[in-house]
């Protein structure tokens, strides 16, 4: 069966294919012969109430120095297609909120997108991890200095980071007798202006910052472990990381037990977890990464996997 995919992607130019997790699923749904449509968040329009985006014929090659192939650009309505990939990356700006009220209009004319956009919307990576919080280490949301400080004090080796961060931006390690804290707190806040998230430091950052990635609820039974480099407190690897597979552990399905039936009711498809010693940080619900790299490790096909699942849904629906 011949598929039309689309991806709604940053500018594929600016990729590093041989890391690039929507590249994998790219090179895989060429691999089935589905055709592939090219287009970029401000490709996207509504016409007289029907959703369409200039696209480009796109083709990959598994090549880091010559990696895809653009035709002319055609304006193609989106309830032509089976498949749309949403895969651009934070900050998820009001580009970002635009681009996933458009997507949803091609949803609502019969599209299958990966992740639903409403739920990619309502779904912050920071703050959905609070819905479980039998996974997660004591974390405070508030823009309160009063309310940060007391946290500190209560548990004395505190982490703070942005709501609205991506790739270990803006992490700040406090304690209680840190000089800088009011500094640290101001300039988060936005001298109170702006919630952000403070948690309890989880020492066995030093073990790796787990990525598991989970297909319509349910893990992929290995995770890539992100492990600082010396002397940084993020595993990262945009921040400097190295990546090491892992097995999951009985606390990491766990983990995945919790969350997994939620992610199945929002139509999140693809998510990646981010687990820290025993406690979940994060949900990734916009562009999880890691594919490339646990497909090399463990040999692997992540992104067949993920497919199959959707052609599975979408035979059911």
């Amino acid at each position: 069966m011949s598929l039309r995919v689309g991806v709604v992607m940053d500018p594929i130019a600016k990729i590093k294919p041989w890391k690039d997790t929507t590249f994998a699923m790219l090179l895989e749904a060429q691999r089935r012969g589905w055709s592939l449509l090219y287009m970029e968040p401000g490709d996207l329009y509504i016409r007289d109430g029907r959703t369409f985006a200039i696209t480009r014929t796109l083709s990959v090659t598994d090549n880091n120095d010559d990696w895809y192939r653009l035709a002319d650009t055609v304006n193609h309505d989106l309830a032509d297609l089976d498949i749309i990939l949403m895969r651009q990356d934070p900050p998820f700006n009001a580009e970002y909120i635009y681009a996933t009220y458009l997507l949803e209009k091609a949803e609502q004319e019969g599209v299958m997108v990966v992740n639903r956009p409403g739920s990619v919307r309502d779904s912050n990576e920071k703050l959905f991890a609070t819905d479980f919080p039998q996974c997660c280490a004591p974390t405070l949301v508030s823009s309160q200095s009063t309310l940060l400080r007391d946290f500190v004090q209560e548990f004395g080796d505190t982490v703070m980071k942005p709501l609205d961060g991506m790739g270990g931006s803006n992490i700040f390690r406090v304690r209680k007798d840190s000089p800088n804290i009011s500094v640290v707190i101001e300039v988060l806040t936005q001298h109170g202006k702006t919630p952000i998230m403070a948690q309890r430091f989880v020492p066995e950052i030093t073990e790796g910052d787990k990525r598991i990635l989970m297909i319509n609820g349910e893990p992929v039974p290995y995770a890539l472990a992100r492990i600082p480099k010396e002397g940084e407190l993020r595993g990262n690897l945009a921040a400097g990381g190295t990546g090491q597979g892992r097995e999951l552990s009985d606390r990491d399905r766990w983990i995945c037990e919790q969350v997994g039936p939620t992610l199945k009711r929002k139509g999140l498809y693809f998510v990646g977890l981010d687990v820290i010693g025993d406690y979940l940080t994060e949900i990734n619900v916009t562009s999880p990464t890691c594919v490339r790299e646990l497909d090399a490790i463990f040999d692997i096909n992540i992104a067949g996997q993920l497919f199959d699942a959707l052609l599975e849904l979408r035979s059911t629906s």
